[in-house]
């Protein structure tokens, strides 16, 4: 699928408005033409983001990096960490430019989608400091060292049409959709569906169409660029998944609706990306089984030609009989030429030895032999024939043999080719966080860092503040502005036990909360504040949460994703059917993830599989810990 610019245009529009003070955490590649952006935000969820010679376009999918990318290493070089200040497009050049700033340094990444397609990294000034591969054209020039040089635009400006700008139809031979084509830059599917929209038939040539149809054509392609440039979309995919369209073009069947243009794009492009690399992958072993193949193929011709040869063979035996029957008795007499002729055979001498030619076989006889003697070497010549048969189709067996294997090696190097859907994360999931019995969300944070993001950035008027009564409590917020009694005690007794108490087996500590105008950001005059760590003012509100060290693991269901959580046993068992209870001691925390990941997948949950030793990792309490007890729905 090529992107047509004004397709292009509604992406960069999309793209840009989503990464908005995103900045680069990580670069990978995908293969020789496709490299993939993480994009990370302080409050927001990550986004993945493909930049390849088919496209941009935002991602749910992760693809293993399928052959190297050579310019990944020189991209992280200069651009991680940096902030995505930009995308833009120039008019509707299928052309995109990034713009990347920090640190002093600022950075454009040009992705061109046209021809073959390049991916060009270039200073502040768009000069060329490395690119996929050069070009020398007669109309531009692109290598590094060079400022960088679009190609030359022509056509009509399809962002601004005039319906003066429809004239010069009536003075073209050629189809109205070919002229429509190559005036706006559109691809086929756009220059014929412009005048399927407009009623006009797309064949019908320019100098014959009626002024009323040159103004239906006007009309149809100003509104078909505007929806789809402005995002006026009812996306589809094409029955076989290699065309996605925002809108509808003409009678289209076979058609499937998806969510938005983005996911149909995502969706084609990643496929295709997987198809090439399976293509790719298939190397040597799939050269291979084409050879293979090719040799199977001569072998079975070759068990033909012999079976013929034997049929022949035998049939010129039978032949020497129905000689004798005629009483002639010698193969060189002109009767008997005959009818050897007729079963495609020849008598004739070489060097003075006679020899009967059947097919491409020469065999040797005594002419002053009885023809009985000469039949029986000619049906023994065609034993060994058919002999030779057996031979060939033996080594056919083994050929086939080694076709099976050299498939399934291909199959098994393009089953490495493969991809993961990516859900994106809520912005809560990068906190330690759970929901109360009551549907309250809580969220603490997990370090210094995380703990002064929870307060400095998530921290509301209306929120309740928690932390433990100890040196190393983690702050928790309750996003609640009336919050139960219930609630209260629930994220108390997470923020007792996310703390160093956990690690330490230390029970009685005690935790209270605040409200958010009682935590001041900044240390008194004279004094430090750590990192992660916030002065608190006026009454504390103590909650007695009892000697109660007690977690549960379960998966919640939120907004139509399986989610991993870990919180107070009552809060975790009223959002999730199945849960796990744990307790300080005992295994550490690698080992206590793996044992629970382990009794997920005894329960056969559905989701199970998704969830790494990693993630499970990464919501547990820091310190040893043990299973209390197990309970599946």
């Amino acid at each position: 699928m090529a992107l047509a610019g004004i397709e292009l245009k509604y992406i960069i529009n999309c793209v840009s408005g989503e990464t908005q003070e995103y900045y680069v955490s990580n670069i990978y590649g995908i293969d020789r033409n496709s490299i993939l952006f993480k994009l990370h935000h302080p409050d927001k969820p990550d986004i993945l983001l493909v930049l390849s010679t088919l496209g941009i376009w935002i991602t749910n999918t992760r693809i293993a990096q399928i052959e190297e990318n050579r310019l990944v290493r020189r991209l992280r070089n200069d651009l991680l960490r940096l902030k995505l200040k930009d995308v833009e497009q120039v008019g509707l050049e299928r052309i995109a430019y990034l713009r990347f700033g920090g640190f002093d340094k600022n950075f454009v990444l040009v992705g061109e989608f046209f021809g073959d397609g390049n991916i060009i990294l270039c200073n502040g000034e768009k000069k060329v400091l490395a690119l996929q591969h050069s070009i020398d054209v007669r109309h531009r020039s692109v290598s590094v060292g060079q400022e960088y040089m679009q190609p030359p635009q022509n056509g009509l400006n399809a962002l601004d049409l005039k319906i003066d700008d429809f004239n010069d139809i009536k003075d073209a031979k050629m189809a109205c959709a070919r002229w429509l084509g190559r005036q706006l830059g559109l691809p086929r599917r756009y220059a014929e569906g412009i005048p399927h929209n407009a009623g006009v038939e797309p064949k019908k040539s320019g100098y014959v169409l009626s002024k009323d149809e040159i103004v239906s054509l006007y009309n149809s392609a100003r509104r078909i660029i505007s929806d789809v440039t402005e995002g006026r979309h009812v996306p589809t995919i094409w029955k076989d998944g290699n065309e996605a369209y925002p809108i509808k073009l003409g009678e289209q069947a076979g058609l499937t609706a998806v969510d938005s243009f983005m996911t149909g794009l995502d969706t084609t492009l990643t496929q295709q990306i997987l198809q090439k690399g399976k293509e790719s992958y298939g190397g040597e072993s799939s050269n291979k089984v084409e050879t293979l193949k090719a040799q199977l193929a001569e072998q079975k011709k070759a068990v033909q030609t012999v079976t013929d040869r034997s049929a022949s063979i035998t049939n010129v035996a039978n032949s020497l009989y129905t000689i004798l029957s005629r009483g002639i008795l010698r193969l060189d007499e002109v009767e008997a030429g005959k009818i050897l002729a007729q079963n495609n055979a020849i008598l004739k001498k070489e060097k003075g030895i006679p020899v009967l030619a059947i097919l491409d076989e020469k065999i040797k006889i005594n002419l002053d032999a009885p023809l009985q003697s000469t039949a029986s070497t000619l049906y023994t010549e065609a034993k060994k024939q058919a002999a030779a048969i057996k031979s060939i189709e033996k080594v056919m067996s083994k050929t086939r043999e080694k076709i099976e294997r050299a498939a399934a090696e291909t199959q098994k190097q393009q089953d490495s080719v493969t991809y993961a859907q990516i859900r994106r994360k809520n912005w809560f999931e990068r906190y330690r966080w759970f929901f109360t019995t009551d549907g309250s969300l809580a969220i603490g944070g997990r370090d210094a860092p995380s703990n002064s993001a929870v307060v400095r950035r998530h921290m509301k008027e209306d929120d309740y503040v928690f932390h433990a009564q100890i040196y190393g409590s983690p702050f928790f917020i309750l996003k609640e502005e009336k919050p139960t009694n219930r609630s209260l005690e629930e994220v108390a007794q997470a923020t007792i036990c996310f703390s160093r108490v956990w690690r330490e087996g230390m029970y009685g500590v005690s935790a209270y909360w605040v409200h958010p105008n009682q935590v001041k950001k900044s240390a008194p005059s004279g004094q430090y504040l750590p990192k992660g760590s916030f002065t608190i003012e006026g009454q504390r509100n103590f909650i007695k949460a009892g000697n109660s060290m007690k977690l549960a693991v379960g998966t919640i269901q939120y907004e139509g994703d399986s989610l991993l959580t870990c919180g107070p046993p009552d809060a975790i068992s009223k959002h999730s059917d199945a849960y796990v209870v744990i307790e300080p001691s005992g295994l550490d925390m690698v080992d206590a993830a793996k044992k629970i990941r382990n009794e997920f997948l005894r329960m056969k949950k559905h989701d199970s599989k998704e969830y790494t030793v990693d993630d499970y990792v990464r919501i547990l309490p820091a310190g040893s810990t043990r299973i209390l007890q197990v309970h599946d729905a």
